[in-house]
This record gives structure tokens, C-alpha cells and sequence, in this order.
């Protein structure tokens, strides 16, 4: 039997190797090796030219972090501190709305967390600094994410709300790792079910009328609690048993 296969939005970032210098599609192997570690197929799905007919062949989505979603998805102006990529913008709000009237299976990280609230009418705050007044989200000011090693992310618990498929997956409460400054303002049509105790940020959302569509606001890819992505595959697994019945 083949793994399910498991949908991962990437980037397209300009890099330099050798003596190459070009525009290339991109994304940390954490995200593949965790797909890989917990029974899955990954393929990445650049956001050059934005469609949704991937969706037919997926069995799972994972929306991958990455840098700020533009307000002007929700009508906001934009903060001094907001750096955003319109084209990821336009191809990952397009999938993720077909991903969800398609029922697939779906994991939401960091951005792409954020990514599900816009994505269903909701909203963010630009810069947690400015509503929480500490910067512990993102141990590292100034940073580059794909650059961030295991010291550069901020650590802190997360307590879950009882009866939830968080609650399910990881208990009570659980430490996680961080690096983010745009928070959950509106979650749109999820519903939080995970914060971070010292400051009530939004930390997972869940979709109440989705069969698995879960999004957690830090980087389980970076650590060895995959229990996240394993509940993906499981779930893309039972998504293909109903569709082939």
C-alpha cells in the first residue's frame, strides 16, 4: 500500500550554492523528514503558479511557517514591523479554501496556523510585542527563520482546552517552541482550543465541522514530538479508506 500522500506549501526564495544564484523552491527538510518519520509521502507545492487542482491527488496538507500574511487580507493597514509575500499569500489562501470545502486532512504550522484564520474570514495582531509587551514568542529578534537554530526559538507551556482533539493529541498542557510575531486575533471559523497561560495568545485551532484540521501556532517539525503530523497521516489514511469505500 502506498503512503498517503502529504501536501507541504513551500517557498520560492532566491539562494545561492555553488556558483549558482537563482529562484528555487524551498522548505526546511524538518518538515519532509517529519511527514517521512511518521508514515507519510511528502511533495512540496510551490507558490509560483497558484491552483488548486493539487488537491485532487493529496491525501493531507501540511501549511508550513514562514514570514507575515499581508493585512490587507482583513482589511487592516499594515504595521512598520509586517514583511509579507503576496505571491505565497494568493496560492496558500486558494488552497487552503479549496483544501477545506474538499475536506482534506490539514495541519496548519505557525504561519499557516495564522494562514487558517484569515483563510476563513478572521484575523491577526501584526506584532505581539505591541499586545503582550515582551518579545518570548520569538527568543531571537531579527532572526531569519529558515536561518533559526533549536536556541533561537522561544520556549513556554501551552494549556489545552478539555474535550478538544488537542486535548486528544497532547494532554493538559505541553512546552513548546516558538517563533512568531503575528498572533491569532480572530480565528475566523476555527476555534482556539490551546493558549499560552501567561498571555492568553492563541496557540492551536481546530474546525469544528472538519474531519481533521488542526493548527498550532508553534514548530513541532524543529522537535521530536511529532505527535501533530502523525495525527495527519492518520487522518489521511482513514480520508482515503472512506473515499476508496
Amino acid at each position: 500500500m502506498r503512503r498517503p500522500l502529504i501536501g507541504l506549501t513551500a517557498y520560492a526564495e532566491q539562494v545561492q550554492y555553488g556558483r549558482n544564484d537563482l529562484v528555487a523552491g524551498m522548505l526546511p527538510m524538518t518538515y519532509v523528514k517529519a511527514v517521512h518519520a511518521v508514515g507519510g509521502r511528502a511533495v512540496l507545492i510551490t507558490p509560483d503558479d497558484p491552483g488548486t487542482d493539487v488537491i485532487e491527488s493529496l491525501d493531507g496538507i501540511v501549511f508550513c511557517g514562514g514570514g507575515d500574511i499581508d493585512p490587507v487580507n482583513w482589511g487592516a493597514p499594515p504595521h512598520p514591523a509586517t514583511e509579507v509575500d503576496k505571491v505565497r499569500d494568493t496560492s496558500e489562501l486558494m488552497l487552503m479554501r479549496a483544501a477545506l470545502e474538499a475536506g482534506l486532512p490539514m495541519l496548519g504550522v505557525c504561519r499557516g496556523m495564522q494562514l487558517m484564520a484569515v483563510a476563513t474570514g478572521g484575523s491577526l495582531h501584526q506584532h505581539l510585542p505591541d499586545l503582550v509587551n515582551h518579545e518570548r514568542h520569538r527568543a531571537a529578534t531579527g532572526t531569519d527563520p529558515l536561518a533559526a537554530g533549536a536556541s533561537d526559538y522561544g520556549r513556554h507551556d501551552v494549556v489545552v482546552e478539555d474535550g478538544s482533539l488537542a486535548y486528544r493529541l497532547f494532554g493538559r498542557s505541553l512546552t513548546v517552541n516558538s517563533f512568531h510575531h503575528q498572533a491569532v486575533a480572530d480565528p475566523g471559523e476555527f476555534l482556539p482550543v490551546g493558549w499560552c497561560p501567561d498571555d492568553r495568545v492563541v496557540e492551536i485551532v481546530e474546525h469544528p465541522g472538519q474531519a481533521f484540521a488542526l493548527g498550532v501556532q508553534w514548530h513541532p517539525e524543529r522537535t521530536s514530538d511529532l505527535r501533530s503530523f502523525a495525527a495527519l497521516v492518520e487522518a489521511a489514511v482513514r480520508g482515503r479508506a472512506v473515499a476508496a469505500a
